[in-house]
């Protein structure tokens, strides 16, 4: 799963970051508006976090224009404004939920999950292959009737490519969508590995995932 994080304040940012990797989280980390626009527009999240005030580009109106260009990523906003009137801005600008600092991380957990549960924000109440189907809320893969066991690289190298199946999805977008620097997986044989251990897990799948080679992999039907 991966998370976008905007807030200015670095030690802030440094917990959020720990604590959403320690819960299993790929975390991307910036400090002000205009790179979280950037990143929205340019990745895909599960959810983002962004902080109300940032330099340059406020929370605010990166949402606004967020939303403007069509991303659809669940939003929580962050900030210490809490009279009624602000908690209504925030959320008219686009944002999904808001939370006051000084905040329980406990709780700003609580809400990411709930968010990534809403049927209305999800991309597809499941997604299939074959006889493989992905449910992003449980994020669980089912191998006909049968959970596979996954790690949760494995999950979100399968859930890319089952999103774009029957697309060949580069070495590089899986990189930047599973791994919190790209640079370690694309420059190594990183992907390969994960993707063997996975090829094995699927084994009498009537799915498959076929090496492109120059390119990436792709997850089609058919063995």
């Amino acid at each position: 799963m991966r998370v976008l994080i905007a807030e200015d304040d670095p030690a802030l940012r440094g917990v959020l970051v720990r604590g959403l990797r320690d819960h299993g989280y790929t975390v991307d980390a910036v400090e002000e508006g205009a790179a979280a626009l950037a990143h929205l527009r340019t990745y895909e999240y599960e959810v983002a976090v962004l902080d109300w005030r940032m330099p340059g580009k406020s929370g605010l109106e990166t949402v606004a224009e967020a939303r403007a260009a069509g991303v659809r990523t669940p939003i929580l906003m962050l900030t210490a404004r809490d009279a009624p009137a602000d908690r209504v801005e925030g959320l008219n600008a686009g944002s999904d939920d808001y939370l006051v600092k000084p905040f329980d991380f406990g709780e700003l957990l609580a809400r990411l999950h709930a968010l990534q549960r809403r049927p209305a924000l999800r991309l597809a109440p499941e997604i299939t292959c074959g006889d493989l189907c992905f449910d992003p809320a449980t994020r669980v893969l089912t191998l006909g009737a049968e959970p596979v066991p996954l790690t949760a690289t494995e999950t979100a190298i399968v859930e890319l490519l089952l999103r774009r199946s029957p697309a060949v999805v580069s070495r590089r977008t899986i990189a930047l969508q599973v791994w919190d620097d790209e640079a370690d997986a694309v420059g190594s044989n990183t992907i390969d590995v994960h993707v063997g251990r996975l090829r094995a897990k699927l084994r009498g799948s009537s799915a498959r995932i076929v090496t492109v080679r120059g390119s990436g992999y792709k997850l089609v039907e058919g063995r």
